[in-house]
């Protein structure tokens, strides 16, 4: 449980890599490109020469898109595509009508426009967008198609441009719904985990614990509370210094981790405190634990693995948690336990 968890939250935390969204426009780049080499041959198929050669100009604003997005350069790659789409569909109705379903490629762009900026700037560029796809309508009421080709031809072309909308229109909304998850589940890990530590944070504990109560008043199963404090965290915080201190802290939480169960739970409490909670785990067996766990910190190489010899030391105190009894009730008797190991020279378990 607790791999799982942690395997997520590097996958959230982890080194900056380069965002999907450069890698959907460079694959829309792409596959405009090989669409536009399609339409090359198509329209001269269909007799259409000067749109066959429109489309080997659009190939060539797509490698600059390409290009532009593979560098980053966003304004530059969404500047080429919105006149390539603007200026290419108007010229696929200038010349052989509003039929061949040019300004559908128009539509693609009120998701990304809707999805990628705020509301303010998303109002005045979809008005931008009506008023480019109204004037294309009037256009084609009042000219006639300069180069016109057949009505079979024409459906021709309008079932690919269709076709190839519908597909673009999936795809993109596809990634924008697959975002969406993502960053759900992003905000999930960062609602439910302390950052520096990657353990659960104290909030989503009580959660997880309410859970386990449930069960534990149907089975009577025991639920074991161990609350562990670093001996004199604060010293070692103003000898060393912070970033050290917080080195300690990510390895105290490695270090517990290792010594419990995969169904056990851990959380960051405080500042310097854990709370572990073991279901189904008698007493006996929640202090032997707490013994493992405080016997692996002195064995523990603190020099090789944070550069500094801190050696730091736990005291813990372990309850269990009774029937009928509250969380906090069963902390607080650890709570009670850990103050009376602390008081008694502390590096102790103390039930």
């Amino acid at each position: 449980m607790e791999t799982t968890n942690n395997d997520r939250i590097r996958n959230v935390q982890g080194k900056d890599r380069r965002p999907e969204f450069w890698l959907v426009f460079m694959r829309s780049a792409q596959v405009a490109a090989l669409i536009d080499v399609a339409f090359f041959f198509l329209f001269y198929a269909l007799g259409s020469p000067i749109l066959a050669w429109v489309n080997i100009v659009s190939v060539a604003i797509y490698t600059l898109v390409y290009y532009a997005s593979k560098n980053r350069k966003k304004r530059i790659a969404v500047a080429l595509i919105w006149s390539e789409v603007i200026i290419h569909a108007g010229l696929g109705i200038i010349l052989i009508g509003w039929e061949s379903g040019f300004h559908y490629y128009l539509l693609m762009f009120i998701p990304a426009i809707c999805l990628s900026t705020s509301f303010r700037p998303a109002l005045i560029t979809l008005t931008v967008l009506f008023a480019c796809y109204v004037g294309l309508d009037f256009l084609a009421w009042f000219i006639e198609p300069i180069q016109p080709i057949n009505s079979f031809a024409l459906k021709i072309v309008h079932l690919f441009n269709l076709s190839v909308v519908f597909v673009m229109l999936s795809y993109l909304s596809l990634y924008y719904l697959k975002t969406a998850r993502r960053a759900q589940k992003k905000l999930n890990i960062l609602a439910t985990t302390d950052p520096l530590t990657e353990l659960y944070n104290r909030r989503y504990m009580n959660d997880l614990v309410d859970k386990e109560i449930q069960d534990f008043n149907r089975t009577n199963d025991g639920i074991g509370i161990i609350l562990i404090d670093i001996d004199y965290f604060k010293k070692i915080n103003d000898q060393y210094g912070h970033k050290v201190g917080d080195d300690v802290l990510v390895r105290v939480a490695q270090i517990i981790k290792k010594q419990v169960r995969k169904q056990d739970l851990i959380s960051r409490w405080g500042g310097e405190e854990f709370l572990i909670i073991l279901p189904d785990t008698p007493l006996i067996d929640v202090q032997l634990s707490a013994e493992r766990i405080r016997a692996a910190f002195l064995t523990y190489d603190w020099l090789k693995e944070i550069g500094e010899d801190v050696s730091p030391t736990i005291t813990a105190g372990i309850s269990e948690l009774k029937q009928a009894e509250s969380l906090d009730s069963a902390i607080a008797r650890a709570d009670r336990a850990l103050y009376k190991g602390k008081a008694d020279g502390r590096n102790r378990v103390e039930l």
